[in-house]
C-alpha cells in the first residue's frame, strides 16, 4: 500500500505542477483599480507604514503571512536530502496551513547549512511576514537558529517538527491518562529518540506536569553522570532521569507506564512492552513504519497505542496543532510563540474529543475536524494575550 501511495503521489505531483500558487485579493480590471491597488494611491499606506511599522498587520497580508522555512537537513524520514528536494514537502505544509487555518504560507527553501546564514537569511527576510515556521532542520542545530531567531524577530519563530509533535504528544498523553486512570504526576515514562522531537516533546511533557522521564539515545538511556558530544543530550539530562539509571531500551521500558517513540522503525519489541506497567500507553511515532506495530503491541498488552500514521487509530498529527496555533498567534499580532500558548494548544486539543467519547482507539480528534483549529486559535490567542506577548489586548477570535 505505500509503495502504492508513493507512486500516486509521484504522478499526482507531475499533474499539479505545485501544490500552491499566489492569488490576488485585488480585482484589478480597470484603471482605477490599478490607481488604488499599486501607483499612485498604493504611495499613502507606503508613508504611513513608515511612520507607524505597526500599520503593516493592517495595510499588507503580512497580519495572515507565514514563512516556511527549511535548510533541507532533516526531511520527514529521508534525511539530509537537500533544500530543493526538501520543496514539495514545505509546499504540502502550506497548503495545509491555507486548508485548516485559512493561513497564508510561502515556502523558503535556503541553500546554506551554517546556523549563522540561515539565522541571518530568515532575520533579513522576516519583516515580510507574521510568523516563521521552522521545518526539517537537523538537530541539535535547529535548536541554536531558533534560539538565535527569538532573539532577534518579534514575531513568532516557531520550529514545528519539535513544539508541534510535542503539543500533540501531550494532548494524546491528557487524554490517554484519562482513560486508564493515570496521573501525570506519578507517569514513569519513556521518550526514545532524543533528537528535536524527543527533547521537546520531554521538555513540553515536564511542563504539563510529569515527573518521571528516561531519555533513550542509540547508546542506550541518558544520564547527568555521562559527558555527551552533543550539548542537548546534556542538557536535556540535567532535567531527566533523576535516578541516574542506565542500560539499554529494554531496561528502560521494563516498569515503564508510556512509551514514546520518535527514533526508528521496530526498535520496541512486543516482549518490552509485556515488561510495562498494567494499562500501558505506546506511541510508536516513527514513519513510515513505527518502532512497533499497533497489532503486536496490542497483543503484548498495550492498552492505547498511537502511531504516525493515518491507517491506524490514534494518529498522532501535527496537523491538528501547527494551524491553529499560528492563527491564533497571528490574530493577536503575537510576539512569540511560549510555553503558555504550546500548554494552552495542547489542551484545546485534548479537550476536542468530549470525554463521554474517549476510549483507547480515540484519544485526538480527527485530523479533518475543522473545529479543531478554530479551537486551538482561540485559546492560543488568548494565552498570548494573558502572558503578555501580544499587541492586542482583546482577542477576536472569541
Amino acid at each position: 500500500m505505500l509503495m502504492d501511495i508513493m507512486q500516486s503521489s509521484l504522478k499526482r505531483h507531475e499533474e499539479w505542477k505545485g501544490k500552491i500558487e499566489v492569488i490576488s485579493r485585488v480585482p484589478i480590471q480597470d484603471r482605477d483599480a490599478l490607481s488604488h491597488a499599486y501607483t499612485p494611491g498604493v504611495a499613502q499606506p507606503c508613508l504611513e507604514i513608515a511612520k507607524n511599522p505597526a500599520l503593516s498587520y493592517t495595510l499588507t497580508r503580512r497580519h495572515n503571512l507565514v514563512a516556511v522555512i527549511t535548510d533541507g537537513t532533516a526531511v520527514l524520514g529521508l534525511g539530509d536530502i537537500g533544500p530543493l528536494a526538501a520543496m514539495p514537502v514545505m509546499e504540502g505544509k502550506c497548503a495545509l496551513f491555507k486548508e485548516f487555518a485559512g493561513v497564508d504560507a510561502f515556502p523558503i527553501c535556503v541553500n546554506t547549512k551554517n546556523v549563522d546564514e540561515i539565522v541571518e537569511t530568515i532575520a533579513n527576510i522576516g519583516l515580510s511576514f507574521g510568523g516563521i515556521n521552522l521545518e526539517d532542520i537537523s538537530a541539535p542545530r535547529c535548536f541554536e537558529v531558533e534560539k538565535k531567531l527569538k532573539e532577534k524577530l518579534d514575531i513568532p519563530v516557531f520550529h514545528d517538527d519539535q513544539h508541534g509533535t510535542a503539543i500533540v504528544v501531550g494532548a494524546a498523553l491528557l487524554n490517554a491518562c484519562k482513560i486508564a486512570g493515570k496521573s501525570l504526576e506519578h507517569l514513569q515514562i519513556v521518550i526514545n529518540g532524543a533528537g528535536s522531537a524527543g527533547i521537546a516533546i520531554a521538555k513540553h511533557l515536564m511542563a504539563l506536569g510529569v515527573k518521571h522521564i528516561l531519555m533513550v539515545g542509540r547508546k542506550g538511556i541518558i544520564s547527568s553522570d555521562e559527558e555527551y558530544p552533543n550539548p542537548a543530550h546534556n542538557a536535556i539530562a540535567l532535567l531527566t532521569n533523576p535516578e541516574k539509571r542506565h542500560g539499554s531500551l529494554a531496561d528502560a521500558v521494563n516498569g515503564a507506564d508510556v512509551f514514546i517513540g520518535v527514533s526508528f522503525p521496530k526498535l520496541l519489541t512486543g516482549e518490552m512492552v509485556r515488561t510495562m506497567n498494567e494499562k500501558a500507553i505506546v506511541f510508536a511515532m516513527a514513519n513510515p513504519t513505527p518502532e512497533i506495530m499497533p497489532d503486536e503491541a496490542k497483543q503484548a498488552g498495550a492498552f492505547i497505542i498511537g502511531t504516525g500514521r493515518s491507517d491506524f487509530p490514534n494518529q498522532i498529527n501535527n496537523v491538528v496543532a501547527f494551524p491553529g496555533v499560528f492563527k491564533g498567534a497571528l490574530a493577536v499580532q503575537a510576539k512569540d510563540i511560549n510555553q503558555e500558548m504550546k500548554l494552552a494548544a495542547t489542551k484545546a486539543i485534548a479537550n476536542c474529543v468530549p470525554e463521554h467519547q474517549l476510549k483507547p482507539e480515540f484519544i485526538l480528534p480527527d485530523a479533518f475536524d475543522r473545529s479543531v483549529a478554530v479551537a486551538v486559535a482561540k485559546a492560543v490567542a488568548q494565552a498570548a494575550i494573558d502572558s503578555g506577548v501580544a499587541r492586542l489586548t482583546a482577542n477576536p477570535l472569541e
